[in-house]
């Protein structure tokens, strides 16, 4: 049955089932439930009643949820506060919002765990040459969104760590 065949009270009781399922797999933010609840179906008014009633009961909220979201993709993912930023924005975090959460990644822990990333990368590498294995590591920081300056200075030094004098990414503009 459609939710607009329902009655009142039945459609916001079953849109409330929905919200709650989704919430006990995991957080999610107002903007994803919204969402949810209008792929199914359910009438703007139905939606935004039922996301005031868990805004104001502590069930949802962007922020706490933000902040969970930085902290578990920056330390499993690997990822930039560029990067996390991003994806908070595309789940319909509020951009302050989202800004404000990745600020608990300071320059130094992203340097840090960039410098992580490269040395569990370099392991993999195996016989590759000095510039593949540059290429190769510059791509794949890129993709996790660190600043390139970043990138050439951590993987410079990394490299170095590793054994290898790199002369290729001394000339490179850092950041």
């Amino acid at each position: 049955m459609e939710p607009a065949e329902l009655l009142p009270e039945e459609r916001a009781k079953k849109a409330k089932e929905i919200c709650f399922d989704l919430l006990a797999a995991r957080p999610r933010t107002v903007e994803e439930l919204r969402q949810a609840l209008q792929r199914k179906g359910f009438d703007s008014d139905t939606v935004e009643t039922l996301l005031g009633k868990l805004d104001r009961a502590g069930l949802i909220n962007d922020a706490e949820f933000a902040e969970a979201w930085v902290r578990n993709r920056h330390a499993y993912q690997g990822l930039s506060r560029t990067a996390l930023v991003a994806e908070l924005r595309r789940k319909g975090v509020d951009g302050e919002v989202a800004a404000q959460a990745a600020e608990e990644v300071d320059r130094d822990a992203e340097e840090q765990r960039a410098r992580e990333l490269v040395r569990k990368r370099l392991g993999s590498l195996g016989n590759v040459d000095e510039q593949t294995a540059i290429r190769r590591l510059l791509g794949f920081l890129a993709r996790k969104g660190y600043p390139q300056g970043l990138a050439y200075t951590v993987i410079r030094d990394e490299l170095r760590e590793f054994g290898v004098e790199s002369t290729l990414l001394d000339d490179a503009a850092i950041d």
